[in-house]
Parts: C-alpha cells; structure tokens; sequence
C-alpha cells in the first residue's frame, strides 16, 4: 500500500483586483501521482494529476516522474526563494497554480488546472484539520525539546560545577605537592652546603697518608716490574753464554782439524824431502 507524504504551503496570492490574499496549498505526495487542495477560507479548488499526466508532463521536460513529482514537492511544500507563485483565473471557476523554477540558466514555469472543490467546507475543514494536527505535533515536538534541552543545560551546569571543583582540587593538590617537594629540595641543598664546607675545611695533611700510599704502591710495582726483568735477562743471558761456549768449543775443533790435515801434509813431503827440525809452536 502506498504511503504518501503530506505538505502544506501558505502563500500570498492575487486573486483578482486588489490585494494579495492567504490561500493554503495543501498536498498529497504518491511515488508516482499527487493531489492538491486550495482553499481561502471561503472558497476551495482541488486538482488530482494522474500517473498517466505524471508522466506526459515529465516525458516533455525530458525527466523522470519521481524527478518530477520530487521537484514539484519542493516547491509546493516549501516556499522557494526567487520562485514566483500564481493562481491565475482560468475560467469556468477554474484556478491555475503556476509557480516558476530556474534550470540551466532559463527561468522555466509550471502551471497545473485546479478546478472547483463539489464540496469547498469539506476540502477546507481537511486542509484545517492537517495544519492543526501538524501544529499539534509541532507543539509536542517543541516542548519534547525544550525539555531535553532542559536537562541537558542541567546535566551541563552540574558537569560545569564538578570541573571547576575537580580543578580547584587539582590546583590545591599541586601546591601542596610543590610545597613539600620545595622543603625537600631546599633540605637536600643545605645538606650539600654542609658536606661542601666540610670538604673544604679539611686540613692537607690529611692527604699525605694518601700520596705516602700512592708513592709506596707506585715503587712497589716499580720493584715488582724490576724483579721480573732481572728474572727475564738473567733467563735471556743464560741462552747467550751457552751458545758463545758451544761456538767456541766449534772454533777449537775446526782449528785441530786444520792443524792434523796440514801435519798429514808434512808428513807426506817429508818422505822427499830430508828430516828437518820442525819449527814452530808447540800445543800445549
């Protein structure tokens, strides 16, 4: 089943010689038709647009029905500015509803034939009857909100109250904690002054233990480092005298070893030649 929506305009129209007069425009919309009533308080006009109209009309503006009747909704159910409204006579008690819309840069017009209402108080009480019952849920709508907006400026004032106390518990809590924490340090400090002084009256005797200990410990590793290269020459000449010995004990032998090739010599020439007395050194 379809379910329409319902609008209603009030509009300041010329209807004839004189000046504007109230006229309601009341409307049903459908997805695919909508109806229209028109009413001055004394007078009433309706206008029923079918689905096959729907749709000639729209083909012609090369548009969608729901586009059209979208487009007609708005501007029938709100007043549009720069819109201009007309309910023009179109004879025979007729009344034609213009109103003019802007696309693509041309100013564009609608006009739909409303004719007269068989029974103009019932269309008039129906049209009544809507703005009340809007009127009604607008007023219902208006004190709902006026009174969630009162609980909520409550709720604000209450949360606004319990920050500024939560604050002023902030703001006591750290001067509290700064305060102690400044006795502490100013504490700290005076006991650094104390060992400064301290340190600094001290007499410089009391440092010749230390420097006695530095110089002992110093000549200690001196003695310690003197010993040990004693110990590593004595362990290096040790190695030297017996290779000078051995080198010598060669030398010796390489020397006999010369002298019984040069008697060999002798004696094998001294077949030859007539004995002589050797002359020479004897080896001891």
């Amino acid at each position: 089943m379809e379910t329409p929506k319902h609008t209603c305009l009030k509009l300041q129209l010329t209807m004839g010689v004189g000046e504007p007069e109230a006229v309601f425009v009341k409307g049903t919309w459908y997805p695919t038709r909508f109806d229209i009533s028109i009413t001055d308080g004394l007078q009433a006009w309706t206008c029923h647009a079918t689905e096959e109209e729907v749709k000639e009309r729209a083909s012609c503006w090369d548009q969608t029905a729901s586009y059209y009747i979208d487009l007609a909704e708005r501007y029938l159910g709100f007043q549009q500015p720069g819109s201009v409204y007309g309910f023009s006579d179109a004879g025979g008690g007729c009344r034609r509803l213009s109103w003019t819309f802007e696309k693509e840069g041309m100013k564009l017009e609608w006009r739909w034939k409303c004719h007269p209402s068989p029974d103009s108080k019932q269309t008039t009480v129906d049209v009544l009857d809507f703005l009340m019952d809007a009127n009604i849920k607008l007023s219902e709508e208006v004190v709902w909100k006026s009174q969630s907006f009162d609980k909520l400026k409550q709720e604000a004032e209450k949360c606004l109250a319990q920050s500024e106390k939560l604050s002023s518990e902030k703001s006591e809590f750290e001067s509290e904690i700064y305060g102690k924490f400044v006795q502490v340090l100013n504490s700290k400090k005076a006991k650094l002054r104390t060992l400064r002084n301290r340190l600094s009256k001290q007499p410089s005797a009391e440092n010749s233990p230390q420097e006695e200990v530095s110089s002992d410990s110093r000549t200690e590793s001196l003695d310690e480092g003197s010993d040990e290269e004693r110990d590593g020459l004595r362990a290096v000449e040790k190695p030297e005298k017996e290779q000078v010995s051995s080198d010598r004990t060669e030398s010796f032998d390489e020397e006999d070893e010369e002298v019984t090739v040069k008697n060999l010599g002798a004696s094998s020439s001294s077949k030859n030649v007539p004995t002589t007395k050797p002359r020479g050194r004897k080896r001891k």
